[in-house]
């Protein structure tokens, strides 16, 4: 009954969310503001993040081609594969969901805490278009984030291999251009454009209907992490098997 009574709340602030909007003239600057703290603000740690992983995947896939009927440029098929398919998608925004989940829950709930939302309600504002609408519309850049990952992690993948000494730039391109398959990649931003949703509604509820006071907001800023986590995997198996059987 608790869970189910959290996803009710869950879909009644979804729903308050876009009624009663904010002026246009005001709710601009949120956006940008937003744009720069959420998206703007998580491009450094994904660009390291997805560099070392398709590394790793390359060097991974080379250490068990220990057959040498098999080519070699499986591995770079082999980073492709895994980079645009899970790892940018899905591992990106697993980390998202401890930085940027945490990120919106403790400033909502740091609001909560100092009764600034009570302040917007007693004003006549509709607190939770002002606060988290912004966030939703600026998560819809999301997308440019992954496509970022996926680039840079193939060529991590490629940096890897070729410098490491286990494929050559030659097979390793021409790996990542075997049976390409372009519906993968709007499998992915299909992903991405949900799990952006979710990083931008999640953590807010969290944040706005916390209760407490200041230790309150690191406890809300965990679960809200934990919540957002099992929500993206298991959407992720859900939208793989209506996307890819």
């Amino acid at each position: 009954m608790k869970y189910l009574s959290a996803i009710g709340g869950y879909a009644i602030m979804v729903v308050e969310v876009f009624k009663k909007p904010t002026k246009w003239r005001i709710m601009k600057s949120l956006i940008l503001k937003e744009v720069d703290e959420l998206i703007y603000g998580s491009l450094g740690i994904i660009v390291f993040i997805s560099f070392f992983i398709g590394a790793v995947v390359s060097i991974q896939t080379a250490m068990n081609l220990t057959n040498e009927l098999i080519p070699k440029n499986l591995i770079g098929f082999a980073t492709r594969q895994s980079i645009i398919l899970e790892f940018a998608p899905t591992f990106c925004s697993v980390i998202m969901a401890g930085k940027v989940g945490s990120f919106i829950t403790s400033s909502i709930g740091t609001m909560r805490v100092t009764e600034q939302i009570d302040a917007l309600e007693v004003m006549g504002v509709n607190a939770l278009n002002y606060l988290v609408f912004p966030k939703i519309i600026a998560m819809l850049l999301y997308p440019f984030i992954i496509a970022v990952s996926m680039y840079v992690g193939i060529f991590g993948g490629w940096f890897a291999g070729v410098f490491g000494g286990f494929i050559t730039s030659a097979d390793f391109v021409d790996g990542v251009t075997l049976d390409f398959i372009p519906f993968h990649v709007t499998y992915s931003f299909i992903k991405t454009v949900v799990f952006a949703f979710l990083l931008a509604t999640i953590p807010s509820f969290h944040g706005f209907y916390m209760k407490g006071g200041a230790l309150e907001v690191g406890k809300a800023s965990t679960t809200s992490f934990v919540w957002t986590s099992v929500v993206i995997i298991i959407t992720n198996y859900i939208l793989t098997q209506l996307l890819l059987t």
